[in-house]
């Protein structure tokens, strides 16, 4: 991680990019935190936007997108990186000083798309996995942890066309969405091989998948509207 300056210089020109950049909202590349009080939190952001494709954080910018700034921020500083160091593998994030002229700072945090999918953060033996859906970064599955970690490879998937992946065509040719429990219940397959035959068709490019906290949901990749 690329350390910043001891004092973050004041220029009018960052400040309206600033305003330009807050004034978009939250989204899928662009998360505002208005303090540091919980920088395990912080970090979840910047894992999911690695594990996604990458992403803007800045500290000191409330969810209204007021810029409260920091009074202290290189303390803030301090702390986002000593929960960075839980971070495996390490993240590719640049961090700015953005002074707004009034004793306060806004910190703003770069993050790259990760060359190394998947990224987690470690928390004691666990391994959290991270992704950023539309504003907000939820704890993904572990098919989709597959479904990234695969990706990065750009392989050609090949994949027999059997009795259930046909059930599971005209499944979808007459519902807009299934679960991979669905999927399991439909073809009555155990899960373990439920969910690998969805990885592999998401892999391929005949499914599509939306992340979600509470099952991924799976759709056909073309036909349908």
């Amino acid at each position: 991680m690329d350390r910043p300056q001891e004092t973050a210089t004041y220029d009018v020109r960052h400040i309206r990019d600033l305003r330009r950049l807050v004034a978009l909202g939250e989204g899928q590349c662009l998360e505002f935190k208005r303090k540091a009080n919980f920088p395990d939190k912080i970090v979840r952001e910047m894992v999911a936007f690695a594990n996604s494709e990458g992403g803007t954080l800045l500290l000191g910018v409330g969810d209204d997108g007021e810029l409260a700034g920091l009074k202290h921020p290189e303390d803030d500083a301090h702390v986002v990186r000593k929960a960075l160091l839980r971070c495996r593998p390490k993240l590719d994030v640049q961090e700015e000083f953005i002074s707004l002229g009034n004793g306060r700072t806004i910190i703003r945090y770069l993050i790259a798309e990760g060359q190394r999918k998947p990224y987690f953060q470690v928390d004691g033996l666990r391994k959290l996995f991270f992704l950023r859906v539309k504003d907000q970064s939820i704890r993904a599955s572990r098919e989709m942890q597959e479904i990234v970690r695969r990706a990065r490879k750009k392989k050609d998937i090949r994949f027999h066309y059997g009795e259930h992946e046909k059930a599971l065509i005209e499944y979808l040719d007459q519902h807009s969405s299934i679960t991979l429990e669905r999927f399991a219940e439909l073809s009555g397959l155990k899960r373990f091989y439920a969910s690998r035959k969805l990885v592999v068709l998401v892999l391929a490019n005949v499914l599509r998948v939306t992340p979600h906290e509470k099952g991924d949901i799976y759709s056909l990749a073309f036909g349908k509207e």
